[in-house]
Protein backbone atom coordinates (compact mmCIF):
# COMPACT_ATOMS: atom_id res chain seq x y z
CA UNK A 1 0.00 0.00 0.00
CA UNK A 2 1.49 3.77 -1.11
CA UNK A 3 0.92 6.65 1.65
CA UNK A 4 -0.07 9.09 -0.76
CA UNK A 5 -2.12 11.93 1.12
CA UNK A 6 -5.69 12.76 0.22
CA UNK A 7 -5.98 13.59 -3.19
CA UNK A 8 -8.44 16.53 -2.11
CA UNK A 9 -5.07 18.12 -0.01
CA UNK A 10 -3.09 17.50 -2.86
CA UNK A 11 -5.74 19.14 -5.25
CA UNK A 12 -5.25 22.22 -3.20
CA UNK A 13 -1.54 22.28 -3.54
CA UNK A 14 -0.80 25.23 -5.52
CA UNK A 15 2.70 24.05 -6.65
CA UNK A 16 1.33 22.04 -9.50
CA UNK A 17 4.74 20.04 -9.74
CA UNK A 18 4.99 18.89 -6.51
CA UNK A 19 1.28 17.70 -6.29
CA UNK A 20 2.09 16.01 -9.63
CA UNK A 21 5.36 14.30 -8.19
CA UNK A 22 3.90 13.22 -5.13
CA UNK A 23 0.83 11.38 -6.69
CA UNK A 24 3.08 9.95 -9.40
CA UNK A 25 5.22 8.61 -6.59
CA UNK A 26 2.30 7.47 -4.68
CA UNK A 27 1.01 5.27 -7.25
CA UNK A 28 4.33 4.46 -8.51
CA UNK A 29 5.19 2.37 -5.49
CA UNK A 30 2.59 0.19 -6.60
CA UNK A 31 4.34 -0.78 -9.68
CA UNK A 32 4.87 -4.45 -9.78
CA UNK A 33 1.43 -5.08 -9.10
CA UNK A 34 0.23 -2.91 -12.13
CA UNK A 35 1.95 -4.65 -14.52
CA UNK A 36 1.19 -0.91 -16.56
CA UNK A 37 3.04 -0.48 -19.88
CA UNK A 38 2.87 0.40 -23.33
CA UNK A 39 3.97 3.36 -25.89
CA UNK A 40 3.94 6.15 -24.23
CA UNK A 41 3.39 7.33 -20.79
CA UNK A 42 4.16 3.67 -19.78
CA UNK A 43 4.69 2.21 -16.36
CA UNK A 44 7.65 -0.52 -16.49
CA UNK A 45 8.11 -2.61 -14.08
CA UNK A 46 10.98 -5.04 -12.33
CA UNK A 47 12.08 -8.45 -11.81
CA UNK A 48 14.69 -10.47 -10.56
CA UNK A 49 17.76 -11.12 -12.59
CA UNK A 50 17.99 -14.36 -14.35
CA UNK A 51 21.42 -15.27 -15.91
CA UNK A 52 20.81 -14.72 -19.86
CA UNK A 53 19.22 -11.07 -19.23
CA UNK A 54 20.28 -8.07 -21.00
CA UNK A 55 23.00 -6.18 -18.70
CA UNK A 56 21.76 -2.82 -20.48
CA UNK A 57 18.86 -3.27 -18.60
CA UNK A 58 20.04 -3.40 -14.77
CA UNK A 59 18.69 -0.72 -12.43
CA UNK A 60 21.66 -0.17 -10.65
CA UNK A 61 19.38 2.07 -8.21
CA UNK A 62 17.73 -0.86 -6.74
CA UNK A 63 20.85 -2.32 -6.65
CA UNK A 64 21.74 0.24 -4.36
CA UNK A 65 18.81 -0.09 -2.14
CA UNK A 66 18.28 -3.14 -2.18
CA UNK A 67 21.72 -5.08 -2.50
CA UNK A 68 19.79 -7.34 -5.48
CA UNK A 69 19.84 -7.37 -9.06
CA UNK A 70 16.84 -6.06 -11.09
CA UNK A 71 15.31 -5.67 -14.38
CA UNK A 72 13.42 -2.97 -15.75
CA UNK A 73 10.95 -4.38 -17.87
CA UNK A 74 9.23 -2.99 -20.24
CA UNK A 75 7.19 -4.12 -23.80
CA UNK A 76 8.43 -1.06 -25.85
CA UNK A 77 11.27 1.39 -25.38
CA UNK A 78 9.90 4.82 -26.74
CA UNK A 79 10.53 8.63 -26.87
CA UNK A 80 7.63 10.21 -28.15
CA UNK A 81 5.66 13.73 -28.05
CA UNK A 82 3.29 14.11 -25.78
CA UNK A 83 0.59 16.98 -26.73
CA UNK A 84 -1.91 18.00 -23.52
CA UNK A 85 -4.32 19.76 -24.93
CA UNK A 86 -6.70 21.90 -22.35
CA UNK A 87 -10.03 22.68 -22.86
CA UNK A 88 -10.06 26.16 -21.00
CA UNK A 89 -13.80 26.98 -22.39
CA UNK A 90 -16.05 28.87 -19.63
CA UNK A 91 -17.83 25.92 -19.37
CA UNK A 92 -14.23 24.35 -17.24
CA UNK A 93 -15.85 26.72 -14.48
CA UNK A 94 -18.08 24.33 -13.39
CA UNK A 95 -18.25 23.42 -10.20
CA UNK A 96 -18.42 19.83 -8.82
CA UNK A 97 -17.79 19.80 -4.72
CA UNK A 98 -14.65 21.33 -3.96
CA UNK A 99 -12.98 21.93 -7.63
CA UNK A 100 -13.88 23.14 -10.71
CA UNK A 101 -13.46 21.15 -14.31
CA UNK A 102 -10.48 23.29 -14.93
CA UNK A 103 -8.82 22.46 -11.70
CA UNK A 104 -9.24 19.00 -11.75
CA UNK A 105 -8.22 19.26 -16.04
CA UNK A 106 -4.93 21.07 -14.51
CA UNK A 107 -4.01 18.53 -11.96
CA UNK A 108 -4.39 15.29 -14.51
CA UNK A 109 -2.25 17.64 -16.90
CA UNK A 110 0.56 18.00 -14.74
CA UNK A 111 0.50 14.24 -13.88
CA UNK A 112 0.46 12.81 -16.71
CA UNK A 113 3.16 15.72 -17.93
CA UNK A 114 5.03 14.74 -15.17
CA UNK A 115 4.88 10.95 -15.66
CA UNK A 116 6.00 11.61 -19.81
CA UNK A 117 8.72 13.62 -18.67
CA UNK A 118 10.05 10.60 -16.10
CA UNK A 119 10.44 8.42 -18.90
CA UNK A 120 12.16 10.16 -21.35
CA UNK A 121 9.23 12.12 -23.42
CA UNK A 122 8.72 15.40 -24.69
CA UNK A 123 6.09 17.43 -22.84
CA UNK A 124 3.99 20.27 -24.57
CA UNK A 125 1.19 21.93 -23.37
CA UNK A 126 -1.71 23.19 -25.82
CA UNK A 127 -4.67 25.71 -24.40
CA UNK A 128 -7.63 25.92 -26.41
CA UNK A 129 -9.89 28.97 -26.00
CA UNK A 130 -12.51 31.28 -27.96
CA UNK A 131 -10.00 33.17 -29.89
CA UNK A 132 -6.72 32.14 -29.08
CA UNK A 133 -4.47 28.80 -28.54
CA UNK A 134 -1.62 28.99 -26.10
CA UNK A 135 1.61 26.46 -27.35
CA UNK A 136 3.92 25.04 -25.22
CA UNK A 137 5.65 22.99 -27.89
CA UNK A 138 7.17 19.78 -26.86
CA UNK A 139 10.02 19.83 -25.05
CA UNK A 140 12.55 17.69 -22.57
CA UNK A 141 14.25 19.32 -20.65
CA UNK A 142 13.69 20.31 -17.00
CA UNK A 143 13.58 23.79 -17.39
CA UNK A 144 10.28 22.92 -20.15
CA UNK A 145 8.93 21.38 -17.43
CA UNK A 146 8.85 23.91 -15.49
CA UNK A 147 7.54 26.35 -17.91
CA UNK A 148 4.88 23.83 -18.29
CA UNK A 149 3.63 24.10 -14.81
CA UNK A 150 3.75 27.56 -15.03
CA UNK A 151 1.52 27.45 -17.62
CA UNK A 152 -1.15 24.95 -16.27
CA UNK A 153 -1.42 26.99 -13.32
CA UNK A 154 -2.05 30.15 -15.37
CA UNK A 155 -4.65 28.97 -17.02
CA UNK A 156 -7.97 30.92 -16.88
CA UNK A 157 -11.13 29.44 -18.57
CA UNK A 158 -13.47 32.11 -20.63
CA UNK A 159 -15.20 31.78 -23.52
CA UNK A 160 -16.31 29.11 -26.21
CA UNK A 161 -14.04 26.57 -27.58
CA UNK A 162 -11.17 27.46 -30.20
CA UNK A 163 -12.23 27.99 -33.52
CA UNK A 164 -10.53 25.59 -36.30
CA UNK A 165 -9.02 28.65 -37.71
CA UNK A 166 -6.91 29.08 -34.47
CA UNK A 167 -5.69 25.48 -33.68
CA UNK A 168 -3.32 24.90 -36.98
CA UNK A 169 -0.11 24.83 -34.69
CA UNK A 170 -1.17 22.07 -33.20
CA UNK A 171 -1.64 19.81 -35.98
CA UNK A 172 1.79 20.35 -37.51
CA UNK A 173 4.26 18.54 -35.31
CA UNK A 174 8.45 18.16 -35.85
CA UNK A 175 8.36 14.07 -34.99
CA UNK A 176 6.76 11.60 -36.67
CA UNK A 177 5.20 10.10 -33.31
CA UNK A 178 2.70 11.91 -31.34
CA UNK A 179 0.27 11.14 -28.39
CA UNK A 180 -2.02 13.62 -28.25
CA UNK A 181 -3.98 13.96 -24.61
CA UNK A 182 -7.07 16.10 -24.71
CA UNK A 183 -8.85 16.85 -21.51
CA UNK A 184 -12.07 18.34 -22.18
CA UNK A 185 -15.90 18.19 -21.08
CA UNK A 186 -16.35 18.12 -24.50
CA UNK A 187 -18.99 21.03 -24.50
CA UNK A 188 -19.12 23.00 -27.82
CA UNK A 189 -21.85 25.22 -29.62
CA UNK A 190 -20.91 24.43 -32.76
CA UNK A 191 -19.28 20.67 -32.72
CA UNK A 192 -15.40 22.75 -32.83
CA UNK A 193 -14.15 20.09 -30.56
CA UNK A 194 -15.47 17.02 -32.67
CA UNK A 195 -14.01 19.05 -36.13
CA UNK A 196 -10.58 19.15 -33.95
CA UNK A 197 -10.80 15.65 -33.00
CA UNK A 198 -11.69 14.70 -36.67
CA UNK A 199 -8.81 16.65 -38.22
CA UNK A 200 -6.32 15.24 -35.78
CA UNK A 201 -7.05 11.37 -36.32
CA UNK A 202 -7.07 12.05 -40.00
CA UNK A 203 -3.36 12.77 -39.68
CA UNK A 204 -3.06 9.58 -37.50
CA UNK A 205 -2.01 11.17 -34.46
CA UNK A 206 -2.53 8.65 -31.50
CA UNK A 207 -5.18 10.88 -29.57
CA UNK A 208 -6.62 9.99 -26.19
CA UNK A 209 -9.77 12.11 -25.10
CA UNK A 210 -10.43 12.48 -21.59
CA UNK A 211 -14.02 13.25 -21.12
CA UNK A 212 -14.31 15.42 -17.70
CA UNK A 213 -17.77 15.42 -15.78
CA UNK A 214 -19.30 16.63 -12.56
CA UNK A 215 -21.22 14.13 -10.46
CA UNK A 216 -23.64 16.55 -10.37
CA UNK A 217 -24.16 16.64 -14.20
CA UNK A 218 -24.44 12.44 -14.67
CA UNK A 219 -26.76 12.56 -11.92
CA UNK A 220 -28.45 15.79 -11.98
CA UNK A 221 -28.34 16.45 -8.46
CA UNK A 222 -28.59 20.10 -7.96
CA UNK A 223 -30.54 19.49 -4.93
CA UNK A 224 -32.00 23.82 -3.63
CA UNK A 225 -31.63 24.56 -7.68
CA UNK A 226 -34.79 25.54 -9.91
CA UNK A 227 -32.45 26.85 -12.52
CA UNK A 228 -28.98 26.72 -14.22
CA UNK A 229 -27.02 28.61 -16.30
CA UNK A 230 -24.72 27.87 -19.08
CA UNK A 231 -21.48 29.34 -18.41
CA UNK A 232 -20.61 29.93 -21.83
CA UNK A 233 -23.78 31.53 -23.14
CA UNK A 234 -25.60 32.49 -20.46
CA UNK A 235 -29.04 31.01 -21.26
CA UNK A 236 -30.93 29.96 -17.55
CA UNK A 237 -32.44 26.61 -17.78
CA UNK A 238 -35.08 25.37 -15.79
CA UNK A 239 -34.81 22.11 -13.65
CA UNK A 240 -36.90 19.68 -11.80
CA UNK A 241 -35.75 16.79 -9.66
CA UNK A 242 -38.72 15.11 -11.57
CA UNK A 243 -36.66 15.07 -14.46
CA UNK A 244 -34.00 13.22 -13.04
CA UNK A 245 -34.89 9.92 -13.90
CA UNK A 246 -35.65 10.79 -17.89
CA UNK A 247 -32.18 12.53 -17.28
CA UNK A 248 -29.72 9.86 -16.58
CA UNK A 249 -31.32 7.71 -19.30
CA UNK A 250 -30.50 10.09 -21.83
CA UNK A 251 -27.19 10.88 -20.15
CA UNK A 252 -26.16 7.19 -20.71
CA UNK A 253 -27.41 7.79 -24.34
CA UNK A 254 -25.09 10.83 -24.80
CA UNK A 255 -22.04 9.23 -22.97
CA UNK A 256 -22.95 5.83 -25.43
CA UNK A 257 -23.06 7.58 -28.60
CA UNK A 258 -19.87 9.98 -27.58
CA UNK A 259 -17.43 6.72 -26.83
CA UNK A 260 -19.02 5.62 -30.01
CA UNK A 261 -17.85 8.37 -32.46
CA UNK A 262 -14.46 8.39 -30.40
CA UNK A 263 -13.94 4.77 -30.91
CA UNK A 264 -15.50 4.71 -35.30
CA UNK A 265 -12.35 7.48 -35.44
CA UNK A 266 -9.54 5.45 -34.03
CA UNK A 267 -9.72 7.97 -30.67
CA UNK A 268 -9.63 6.41 -27.13
CA UNK A 269 -12.09 7.97 -25.13
CA UNK A 270 -12.05 7.60 -21.25
CA UNK A 271 -15.06 9.46 -19.17
CA UNK A 272 -13.40 11.04 -15.92
CA UNK A 273 -15.88 11.91 -13.29
CA UNK A 274 -14.66 14.46 -11.10
CA UNK A 275 -15.71 12.78 -7.69
CA UNK A 276 -12.77 10.02 -8.78
CA UNK A 277 -9.78 10.55 -7.06
CA UNK A 278 -7.21 11.77 -9.63
CA UNK A 279 -4.34 9.07 -8.38
CA UNK A 280 -7.50 6.30 -9.32
CA UNK A 281 -8.25 7.90 -12.46
CA UNK A 282 -5.01 8.02 -13.34
CA UNK A 283 -4.33 4.38 -12.72
CA UNK A 284 -7.84 3.42 -14.56
CA UNK A 285 -6.59 5.19 -17.34
CA UNK A 286 -3.46 3.83 -17.40
CA UNK A 287 -4.57 -0.31 -16.86
CA UNK A 288 -7.29 0.35 -19.69
CA UNK A 289 -4.91 2.08 -21.93
CA UNK A 290 -2.63 -1.08 -21.08
CA UNK A 291 -5.32 -3.54 -22.41
CA UNK A 292 -5.94 -1.66 -25.69
CA UNK A 293 -1.87 -1.76 -26.67
CA UNK A 294 -1.53 -5.48 -26.33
Amino acid sequence: MSHLPDPAILMAIKDLSLAAKTTISGFMAGINKSNVKGAGLEFSQYRSYQPGDDLRWLDWRMYARSDRYYIRESEIETSIAVRLVIDASASMKHRDGQFTKIEYARYVAACLGCLAHNQGDAVGLYVLQQQQVQALQPRKDPQHMARFYYQLEQIAPAGSFAAATQYKQLLTGETTRELLIVITDLYDRDGEIAQLLKTCSALRHEIIVLHLMGRNELEMDYSGYTALEDLETGEIVGISNRDAAGYRERMQQYLAAVRTQQLDQGIAYYLMPMNEPVDKALRDFLKQRNKIMR
